[in-house]
Order: C-alpha cells, then sequence, then structure tokens
C-alpha cells in the first residue's frame, strides 16, 4: 500500500515546520551538515586492555558503535529517515560498512555489510555481533547478500541503471520488497567507516542520496591534544576525531547535541555500556498528546 514501509512508519502529529523542511530540501545532499567530534581514545584503550585480559574481545570499533545503539535507545529521534519528503521513524536500528578482505590472487577487495543491533544491545553484544560479520565479509570464497545482488545486476549490461531508478521510484513510494530492503546498505540507520585502520585522517563524507541513510560517521587516526585539568594543570592525552555528517531535517540541533554529548560520556566509561538500558524510549514519548475528545465528538 501507498505510504506503507516495511522498515519504518510515517511520522505524523510532530512540528508542522519539521514535516515542511523535506519541501525546502527534498534531497540529502541539500540537508548535509557537518562537524568534527573529539572522541577520548585512551579512555577506550585502557577498557579494551583491561578487557583483554579477562578474555573479552573488544575494538575501538565496538565500543564506538556500542555506544551509538545506547544512545539511540534513549534518543529515538536519530533513528529517524526522510523519503519522498516524508519523515518515518525506523522500526530497526542497523549500521553499515565496509570491510577489507584479501582475494585468492592477493589483492584487497571492498566488502559492504550491514548488522542489525537490538537497543537493549550491551557492549559486550555488539562486539559480538560486530566480529560475526566482519569475520563473515572477510570469507574469500563466501559474498554477502549486498556482494551477490550487486554482482547479479552487473552480469546484464544497461541493468544497473534500470534496477536503481525502479528501486528510487519504489522506495519514494512505499513500495521496495522487503529483501532489497535486507540486502541494501543504503538503507540504514547510519554508516560509519574506520579511517584510522588503513592510517588515513577523518574525512566527511557525503551522505548517499538513495536509501536511508541519516548518518554518515569517520574514525580518524589518533591526535594528541593537550588539555587542562580542574586545578588548572595541562596534560597531554590522545583523541581520536572522528567526522560526522547529519541529514539535519531528521531532528533539532538541541538533538544532534545531545547524541554527541552523551557518546562522549560512554567513551570515557565504557563500563556503562556493559549491561542493558533499564528503558527504551520509543519514537511515541516524543509526539504530542492529542487533545480528549467531548462525548459525541466525531472521531
Amino acid at each position: 500500500m501507498f505510504g506503507k514501509r516495511c522498515d519504518g512508519t510515517r511520522l505524523k502529529g510532530i512540528d508542522p515546520m519539521v514535516q515542511f523542511t523535506p519541501y525546502i530540501m527534498p534531497h540529502r545532499y541539500d540537508a548535509m551538515v557537518e562537524t568534527r567530534v573529539d572522541l577520548d581514545f585512551d579512555s577506550m584503550t585502557r577498557y579494551i586492555r583491561d578487557q583483554r585480559k579477562l578474555g573479552n574481545y573488544v575494538t575501538h570499533m565496538g565500543i564506538i558503535i556500542a555506544a551509538l545503539v545506547r544512545v539511540c535507545s534513549q534518543n529515538p529521534q536519530m533513528n529517524r529517515f526522510v523519503v519522498g519528503k516524508k519523515l518515518f521513524a525506523r522500526n530497526q536500528f542497523c549500521i553499515s560498512f565496509v570491510t577489507l578482505k584479501k582475494t585468492d590472487n592477493g589483492s584487497v577487495e571492498e566488502s559492504l555489510c550491514k548488522v542489525q543491533f537490538d537497543l537493549k544491545d550491551t557492549i559486550f553484544d555488539v562486539s559480538q555481533r560486530l566480529a560475526q560479520a566482519i569475520e563473515e565479509g572477510r570469507k574469500v570464497e563466501e559474498k554477502n547478500a549486498t556482494d551477490k545482488l550487486a554482482g547479479a545486476l552487473l552480469k546484464i549490461p544497461g541493468l544497473p541503471s534500470l534496477i536503481v531508478c525502479l528501486a528510487r521510484h519504489l522506495d519514494n513510494h512505499g513500495l521496495m520488497p522487503k529483501f532489497i530492503h535486507e540486502a541494501s546498505p543504503f538503507h540504514t540507520s547510519l554508516f560509519i567507516s574506520n579511517m584510522a585502520s588503513i592510517g588515513m585522517n577523518y574525512v566527511f563524507h557525503h551522505i548517499y542520496d538513495f536509501g536511508t541513510t541519516s548518518v554518515f560517521l569517520t574514525m580518524g587516526k589518533t591526535e594528541q591534544k593537550i588539555s587542562v585539568n580542574s586545578d588548572g594543570t595541562c596534560r597531554s592525552k590522545r583523541i581520536m576525531p572522528m567526522g560526522a555528517v547529519i541529514d539535519e531535517r531528521i531532528a533539532s540541533g538541541e538533538t544532534y547535541a545531545f547524541m554527541f554529548s552523551e557518546m562522549a560520556k560512554y567513551l570515557m566509561d565504557p563500563k556503562l555500556l556493559e549491561t542493558p538500558p533499564e528503558k527504551i524510549v520509543t519514537e511515541t514519548e516524543f509526539l504530542p498528546v492529542p487533545p480528549a475528545r467531548r462525548d459525541g465528538e466525531s472521531r
């Protein structure tokens, strides 16, 4: 049915200006805002070292993703997306990223992965899901659903352009088949790229206009930063700069400020992510309560 989607629910009853914004900025590249966020690398590294001693495999990327899952569990506005000038609340939280794998001839290829997370996931749950996805993505002899779909389309000349054009049309009208949603890395809550793993600095990566991605994050190689302690003394610490590009149509600046401040809290003390959240905040808690109807009034 038109307007019904398998990956989200149309948001109604929200601020009229928020609903009107996609008509002013119909494309994601119209609405991209960029910022740099400095992550506490030393705190994450200490936590990783302590967990390795306990036999737990945790990575910097795993901690960052676990923090994002937790932030979204308390702030569902970050999991919205815009398609066809309409605002939707996503009904799952998933993250797409690129993993590198070696081929039989020794060359390196990129493989796109998409992992679905539960908003109740702890840092250990996230690390397990992430490690499993990376392991599967790096297998030379196997391809994931995304790779298989792309490979099949490229076998017939002209078919990729036709399929993408058709997919855009179906997506805008809520008619995209569910299996394409599941295979497409572009239909995701956010993209994240670990540029530090290949020795590169962060970049401000564009948000894809195809699909439903509203956030793109890139992790850069570490830097030294001088910080001032509460007693006025100075110390040097390592930070990991992160480039963030966000679709401003899905939420207010206040929401983004909350997102990054909460991320900073969890990255400074990842132990907070070891237990599930006490409560999952739903999108309906952000919507205004409709006025009570009087007796005899039509509904």
